[in-house]
């Protein structure tokens, strides 16, 4: 991931011509006037409302500095003008956002695009920070006659989540306060969720997704040969007669081959009586790569479909060399009783991968908010979380019992909360908090961002949030009872451990 934690300043500025990129007319007094620099302009807003206050920056990243900054008015616009369109290299603005206790995404009709921005050379003083830093921008290309309006922000807090989660489907109870008693999310019935179109494809209708029916079709073969032929796939291929063609297809992301796994059920780990045939219990590709920087990633999220484990093994993940089974989906998702969480994952290695395709509702920034009182607030999901990550340490039934008795006055909480209002978190859950666009989820979760000048411009996101360490989960291993999911804290990986085993836990409401 270095190479992506370079500071944002590229080499071509050094061939603009002169400090502020403005070319000379070489005395020539005849030439035409240059035309007018560019502007750019837009509206914050929360809930529809206009946001005052918030802090716009316009950043350039040709020289790596902060071109302007403003702050919206009471109408929650903003202006920035005087962006040169001259010299021998277009000057690439981004406009980003900030407010205390809000989180935020962009949008824009033209002229500009919205990315999700690599920013951690920001804030390297020495030596490289262990985990990125991604701001939502607009980025922004100084051209002639290219001014821009319609840079709009939209801002967060929780109360307005942009997801929500959707039960694990475990029904049993296998003790008090487990996935099965509280049975958190949106609910859904095995009987309905699939429906069979009669034409090679599925539809769920959680996710509103539509899957391939025959889920062996494809077979098995490295990744790249695996996006490759579902990227081909089309009418009269593997069944189909739904007149798709060569395009629409793709390898499903890590969030959207897990959406299939039904906690209740195992060898395979979807709902009984689904429509899908020749599901294998192997293990499943995903688009979505391990992060690896602009240089690429030699390895790949799977997942083992007969009891949904993730499979991080360095054998059975390994793009070039790993032999595993191809699904394809298509459709944006957004039909369902629940849209999917993109993944974070944003850096495009090959065609018809996550990076490029980016399925799912895409992650705020800031995306968790302190709360100032122990918790802390997740604007994606509006699930409030215990802040302190080392304060619940046990047994997967000796957590259930500590968490259920948490309340005000332990763990570094002053929010007024009583016994009975926490809980430890499902497998949906918890893995919900990944990003990844990080290599190391704990230690981004742990790390404090300076700024340059010695300032904190992002404490840690928890308090002691231990590396190397599963942390439980209250959702049971249907293939084997005696286990129970776990989220490793490194990798964000879903993982079976023995109840008896001694791990961490968060704890959610």
């Amino acid at each position: 991931m270095a190479s992506m934690r370079l500071l944002l300043a590229v080499a071509v500025v050094a061939v603009l011509t002169g400090c502020n990129g403005v070319s000379s007319n070489n005395g020539n007094t005849n030439n035409p006037p240059p035309p007018a620099p560019d502007s750019i302009s837009g509206t914050v807003t929360f809930k529809g409302a206009p946001l005052a206050g918030a802090t716009v920056t316009d950043f350039l990243t040709n020289n790596n500095i902060v071109f302007k900054t403003t702050t919206t008015d009471a109408n929650g616009k903003y202006t920035f003008t005087g962006m040169s369109v001259t010299g021998d290299v277009p000057g690439d603005y981004q406009i980003y956002v900030f407010k205390d206790g809000y989180g935020f995404y962009p949008s824009v009709a033209s002229g500009a695009t919205v990315k999700r921005f690599d920013y951690t050379g920001q804030f390297l003083n020495s030596g490289l920070p262990p985990s990125g830093i991604f701001f939502n921008v607009i980025d922004f290309i100084a051209l002639p006659d290219s001014s821009v309006t319609g840079a709009n922000f939209a801002a967060y807090d929780g109360t307005n989540p942009t997801v929500t989660l959707a039960a694990t489907g475990q029904q049993s109870v296998y003790a008090a306060f487990d996935d099965g008693s509280t049975r958190k999310g949106v609910a859904w019935s095995a009987a309905t969720r699939f429906t069979d179109n009669h034409d090679g494809t599925v539809s769920d209708a959680l996710t509103g997704l539509i899957w391939l029916k025959e889920a062996g079709c494809l077979g098995s073969d490295t990744w790249q040969n695996a996006l490759t032929a579902v990227n081909a796939l089309a009418n009269g291929a593997c069944g189909l007669s739904d007149h798709s063609t060569a395009g629409e297809w793709r390898l499903p992301n890590i969030n959207e081959l897990e959406s299939v796994i039904d906690v209740s059920a195992a060898n395979p780990a979807i709902s009984v009586g689904n429509p899908f045939t020749s599901v294998s219990g192997g293990i499943y590709w995903s688009s979505t790569s391990y992060y690896g920087g602009v240089g690429g990633s030699d390895k790949a999220w799977t997942l083992r479909l007969s009891d949904g484990r993730y499979m991080n093994d360095t054998a059975s993940n390994v793009k070039a060399s790993s032999s595993n089974v191809v699904w394809a989906v298509k459709g944006a998702g957004s039909t369902g009783s629940v849209q999917l969480m993109s993944t974070g994952f944003h850096v495009p290695y090959s065609a018809g991968d996550d990076g490029n395709v980016q399925a799912g509702v895409p992650m705020l920034y800031p995306r968790f908010l302190d709360n100032h009182n122990g918790t802390l607030t997740d604007t994606m999901t509006g699930l409030v979380w215990l802040k302190q990550a080392d304060c619940v340490h046990g047994t997967w039934s000796d957590a259930l019992t500590t968490i259920s008795t948490l309340a005000t006055g332990q763990c570094g909480l002053s929010d007024g909360s009583t016994a009975g209002q926490w809980r430890m978190p499902n497998r949906n859950e918890l893995e919900s908090l990944a990003d990844r666009a990080q290599t190391n989820m704990a230690q981004y979760f742990d790390y404090t961002y300076v700024n340059k000048d010695g300032t904190t411009f992002q404490a840690p996101i928890f308090t002691n949030y231990v590396e190397t360490q599963y942390y439980w989960t209250s959702t049971t291993d249907a293939e084997d009872t005696t286990l129970a999911w776990t989220v490793y804290s490194c990798d964000f990986g879903v993982y079976d451990v023995a109840k008896t085993a001694v791990g961490y836990t968060l704890a959610v409401r």
